[in-house]
């Protein structure tokens, strides 16, 4: 494949791609005016009445620039498509864009649009539309994605199907950062007149089109038959509901509430005994300690190292997702093109070891540190349990889940968190939120000076280069050798679902749902 072109023609390969949750706060029920029926609305090859009652999540705002969690690109890729799509493996593949061309020193790229294209209100989405819609993104002063487009020097739309996006330097991460909530392309008529408005009114082209929404409770989308890839959209509409309560998922399936939903690992057993149809789907989740190295005791870096090796990963695994994942040193899963082989196994389990760690650092008596969560039982307690075996005295804080972004994160006075980190569409990106100066999961707000130069290197090195996957790799390397950083183990998107729907399609970065039925 020649590295400056992608076309709609061209097969996948795999290179890549979270999870902060903070509430909108009190919320009402907000009606949306519905245009035509469900079975009107489903035009095209995907005709039909199936609806799937999805019980997941709802996002903290339907407007993707200002949305603030990565988790949210999944209930947002229902109503938004971008120039890109992420395939199965991660690999950036054409959406809107049907094709892109880097130029010869990959500071400028240019997207060919698919002609036709339209918003779910029927106006035109051209290569101005796209223009106005990055812009906002890169320029609002309270933008959420704008920290990702910082090497976006200009967009301009030459014509009505060529956009043309100029770069202050090489970065060939451009193609998959565009297909998650950074890319999302949103009308311009919407932000225009009433952009407060698509926190909970989106304005896209996407699969589905938000029909009624009350916060906290439900969204009803029904079908967009002027999607761009509409033929491959069986289903008449989606229903998304809040997380299911553990207890009860099993009993919402059986009952109908749900016809799809996220279960936990503790559920598995008992949703197949039940007769429900589960898929493990690997993901880019994992579990992390998120260490602030600007406060005391771990502005040592033998105490750091020591809170590695004191943590059993493999009892995590066990214990809080009864074995469905794998235990991890680095932010990326096995048979992506940034995991480290020679990281497979960097902190082993080691008590002693920890124990001459914290001696050496000047704690062979023990020390006190905080453990703050938003959960109050049950990881927390066996992180807690483990480190007292060692000689670090965790006393747990539980926070509401509301707050955790702000306390952790932006106001970066605790010492150290339980958390899930989900990637990004990017590397690149994933580094920049995890160990950046201004990422928001690095509480410490320092980068090693030879991690900021292998990201780099990984930046500048087109994604179907043969050295991608060594660059990438080798930046892995540094990060989980020279960052505070703890990675617990992998955790699968899994999803339960009665018999009347047909398999889902297994992404490893956003659930979809082309070719899926109801019947």
């Amino acid at each position: 494949m020649n590295r400056a072109t992608v076309s709609s023609s061209l097969p996948s390969s795999p290179s890549r791609r979270s999870f902060l949750g903070l509430g909108l706060g009190a919320g009402a029920a907000l009606a949306l005016a519905a245009c035509g029926s469900s079975k009107g609305a489903s035009g095209g090859t995907g005709t039909g009445s199936s609806v799937l009652k999805w019980g997941w999540a709802l996002p903290t705002s339907w407007d993707p620039v200002f949305s603030s969690a990565g988790w949210d690109v999944h209930t947002l890729s229902l109503v938004y498509a971008g120039l890109t799509k992420l395939d199965p493996h991660g690999a950036a593949v054409p959406a809107l864009a049907s094709a892109w061309k880097y130029n010869a020193d990959g500071t400028r790229v240019t997207f060919t649009l698919r002609p036709g294209l339209k918003f779910s209100d029927g106006a035109a989405l051209d290569a101005t539309a796209v223009k106005k819609s990055l812009d906002r993104g890169r320029t609002d002063p309270k933008s959420l994605v704008a920290p990702q487009l910082t090497s976006v020097k200009a967009v301009s739309a030459p014509d009505p199907t060529t956009v043309v996006i100029d770069l202050t330097h090489a970065d060939y991460q451009l193609p998959n950062l565009l297909a998650g909530k950074t890319g999302m392309v949103v009308n311009p008529a919407a932000f225009t007149t009433n952009a407060a408005g698509l926190a909970s009114k989106p304005a896209g082209s996407g699969p589905f089109t938000l029909t009624s929404y009350t916060q906290n409770a439900k969204a009803v989308l029904r079908r967009n038959p002027t999607y761009w890839d509409a033929a491959a959209i069986k289903l008449s509409g989606v229903e998304v509901y809040p997380l299911p309560d553990a207890s009860t998922v099993v009993a919402a399936l059986q009952s109908g509430q749900y016809n799809v939903a996220q279960i936990p690992g503790s559920q598995v057993e008992a949703a197949k005994a039940a007769g429900l149809e589960v898929q493990v789907i690997p993901s880019m989740v994992v579990a992390t300690l998120d260490v602030n190295s600007s406060k005391a005791p771990f502005d040592n870096p033998k105490v750091v190292e020591a809170l590695k090796y004191a943590i059993d990963r493999e009892a995590l695994l066990k214990t809080q997702a009864f074995g469905h994942g794998e235990v991890s040193y680095q932010p990326f899963p096995k048979g992506y093109a940034g995991y480290d082989p020679n990281s497979a196994n960097l902190f082993p389990y080691d008590p002693d070891k920890a124990k001459e760690l914290l001696a050496q650092a000047g704690h062979a008596g023990g020390l006190d540190v905080t453990l703050t969560t938003a959960v109050a039982q049950g990881e927390p307690e066996q992180i807690q349990a483990q480190l007292k075996k060692v000689g670090i005295n965790a006393k747990i804080e539980v926070i509401p889940q509301a707050q955790f972004t702000q306390i952790i994160y932006i106001q970066h006075d605790r010492q150290v968190a339980v958390d899930q980190f989900a990637g990004r569409d990017s590397a690149v990106q994933a580094f920049q939120v995890l160990f950046g100066e201004e990422g928001l999961m690095n509480p410490g707000r320092t980068t090693p000076p030879e991690l900021t130069a292998a990201v780099d290197k990984v930046t500048r090195t087109p994604l179907d280069s043969p050295d991608y996957p060594t660059v990438l790799q080798a930046a892995t390397a540094t990060a989980v050798r020279s960052t505070p950083n703890v990675f617990l183990y992998t955790v699968p998107r899994i999803l339960a679902r009665t018999k009347s729907v047909s398999a889902l399609p297994e992404f490893t970065v956003v659930q979809r749902f082309e070719g899926v039925s109801v019947g």
